[in-house]
């Protein structure tokens, strides 16, 4: 058996294609390489041009005697030779080396050393053949440009003869192409043309032969299958488009009514609200002569009737509560379903309220979240009525958006408890870590000035005094720097202004000399991020400005490969203990507190007498920590 092998269109296409796409590559690569040679040889002819022009400037320099001009007039012709001996793929610079390139080469090399051990490594005494020199340097130089250019011309014609080569093969693989596409497309193509022609003027028998094996061979079996279905579907047409018809009217009104209620739920604020919008929605979607929302606590014992629209007052104000089993209505049952109950079935136990208003027929919809039951919306309706498939999803589908509704409310409300909550603690733990000691000590103060005026020492009542105006003065300081905390502002785009500010506000307030180093450019620091480093580097000179006795501090911040802030003073130091963050030291307990948070590591070096270093290393921005709740609340406070 003799197996054809069938050609698809892309494959023919591209065996044409090919051989002219693989000529033009090469000899685009080709081009570019001539180019980029002719461009290393331009570089070089303009260097060795420059050296014609430092030979005559440094003998300017000889026989002016300028020392100093002619030593830096010899680098740079040294730097000449070695950038066109080595050449520079940067640039590109590089000599296109031939015989008689390198030769001149040599000579010029040659002469330089001999000019430069006649008139340059020592001092001439007659200056009668320095002209001559020059201008035979000079011209052996003009021969090596001349050389290049020589060679650079080659070039020229390579890259010519390559350029109208690709024209040509251009032009030609042009040529082929159409033709290859009017076989094989552009014929086809017109063929099914006039095929469909024929079918909009109603010749359903229209058919197209099928001449090729690719894929408009199968085109043409698909098109006469299409020709044949649309004339055994003719006589049933309207039937169809009516149904097709139906079905995207109902599927269009199915989107109005979800989009109605999501619309709804995105816009209200307020429980009220959104019961009372949901109840005017559903009346409208589902054409319910009446509607009722109720809502259930944790145990579903009891139903609390939200909102409702349609009933008459007094059966509104006799279900504004119900137990569970005072009625079908609020009864959550084993079927988790939309549930149709007849008026005609309620018991004589049942509430009959639904019956004396007038109605037949009660939808009862249970709304769900998590599979937990969170209330019911109830339909009445004055006739029989029993919901189509797609109206019970419709309908399941509106509740379920309405429990996700409530249950978004419910979390807003916590969020909002939540973050009151937390700033309020972040207020308390600032002023429990800031005035809080400095009031306890004044207390102890007011205590021994008790002492001391019972004794009547008047040397102790003046040294207490001297202490109690202290931390006097450290508590309005500590206000003052609370309050400049929670003021600060940064730069989205750049911390350094931030910085800049802290430190002028030190020193004013100090008398302390404060610098700012910053070096490397890396990423700007979040606004979050840069809350939480300014108030490190504050609490760092807060203590510097209490306990270091420094004449002054800097500020180091190095931004590459990653964030490192360093405050150093020149102050009295301290020795540091095996437990930098007791009690006895709060300001290192608070920053490594803000700095454990962005996930940053701080590090406290002390000498006595020698003063002291706070550094603090951000993480790498390769690996970002995750949103941190607590971090967000404080950088909006803070930025009030």
């Amino acid at each position: 058996m003799t197996i054809h092998k069938h050609w698809s269109l892309g494959a023919k296409l591209a065996l044409v294609g090919a051989p002219f796409l693989l000529l033009a590559l090469l000899s685009t690569a080709a081009t570019l390489w001539v180019s980029w040679q002719l461009d290393g040889g331009a570089a070089a002819v303009n260097e060795a041009g420059r050296m014609r022009m430092q030979s005559y400037r440094m003998a300017l320099s000889v026989g002016t005697g300028d020392s100093s001009a002619l030593t830096e007039q010899v680098k740079e012709f040294d730097e000449s030779l070695a950038v066109l001996h080595s050449g520079d793929p940067e640039r590109p610079l590089f000599v296109p080396w031939d015989n008689t390139v390198r030769a001149r080469f040599a000579t010029v090399e040659q002469d330089w050393a001999r000019y430069r051990a006649n008139w340059i490594d020592v001092k001439p005494k007659f200056l009668r053949e320095l002209r001559t020199e020059t201008v035979a340097f000079a011209s052996h130089i003009d021969a090596l440009v001349t050389s290049i250019e020589s060679h650079m011309a080659r070039w020229t014609a390579i890259l010519h003869m390559l350029q109208m080569t690709m024209l040509a093969m251009a032009i030609l693989g042009a040529a082929v192409l159409l033709y290859t596409g009017y076989l094989f497309v552009l014929d086809p193509v017109e063929q099914l043309k006039q095929a469909i022609e024929k079918i909009q003027s109603g010749d359903l028998g229209a058919r197209v032969e099928r001449v090729t094996s690719d894929e408009f061979g199968t085109l043409a079996d698909g098109f006469n299958g299409m020709a044949e279905h649309l004339q055994s579907m003719y006589r049933h047409l309207e039937r169809k488009v009516a149904e097709k018809t139906a079905q995207l009217e109902e599927k269009n009104e199915r989107l109005e009514s979800l989009y109605e209620v999501t619309a709804l739920v995105a816009k209200a604020t307020s429980l009220d609200e959104l019961a009372q919008g949901f109840v005017k929605s559903i009346t409208r979607i589902s054409r319910a002569d009446g509607v009722a929302l109720r809502w259930s606590g944790q145990t579903n014992q009891r139903y609390l009737m939200l909102a409702a629209q349609g009933l008459p007052n007094s059966m509104v104000d006799a279900e504004l509560c119900l137990d569970k089993g005072d009625c079908h209505c609020g009864v959550a049952t084993p079927v988790s379903g939309l549930r149709v109950i007849p008026i005609q079935s309620l018991t004589d136990t049942s509430l009959q309220h639904c019956a004396k208003a007038g109605f037949e027929t009660v939808i009862n919809i249970p709304v769900y979240l998590h599979e937990r039951l969170m209330g019911e919306v109830d339909l009445f309706f004055h006739a029989r009525v029993s919901p189509s498939p797609a109206e019970r999803s419709l309908l399941e589908a509106l509740s379920s958006h309405l429990a996700s509704a409530m249950e978004n409310l419910r979390l807003n409300s916590l969020e909002k408890e939540a973050a009151v909550s937390q700033e309020r603690h972040l207020l308390a733990r600032e002023l429990h870590d800031s005035i809080a000691q400095s009031l306890a000590f004044i207390k102890i103060q007011v205590q021994l000035m008790r002492d001391a005026v019972q004794s009547g020492n008047a040397v102790e009542i003046k040294q207490v005094l001297e202490e109690i105006d202290i931390g006097v003065r450290e508590s309005y300081s500590d206000v003052r720097e609370l309050l400049l905390h929670f003021r600060t502002r940064t730069n989205a785009e750049d911390i350094e202004p931030a910085l800049a500010t802290t430190l002028r506000k030190f020193e004013h307030q100090s008398g302390i000399k404060a610098s700012l180093s910053m070096q490397g450019q890396g990423m700007p620091l979040s606004p979050d991020l840069q809350i939480q480093v300014l108030h490190i580097v504050q609490e760092a000179l807060s203590n510097v400005r209490k306990h270091a006795r420094a004449s002054q501090v800097w500020l180091d911040v190095q931004q590459q490969p990653e964030w490192r802030f360093e405050v150093r003073d020149d102050g009295v130091g301290f020795m540091p203990h095996n437990d930098q963050l007791d009690e006895t030291h709060v300001g290192l307990r608070i920053m490594a507190e803000r700095a454990q948070r962005i996930g940053a590591d701080l590090d406290v070096i002390s000498t006595p007498g020698h003063g002291s270093s706070v550094i603090l290393t951000l993480p790498p921005p390769a690996h970002p920590m995750p949103a941190d709740t607590t971090l967000t609340r404080e950088s909006n406070f803070a930025t009030v």
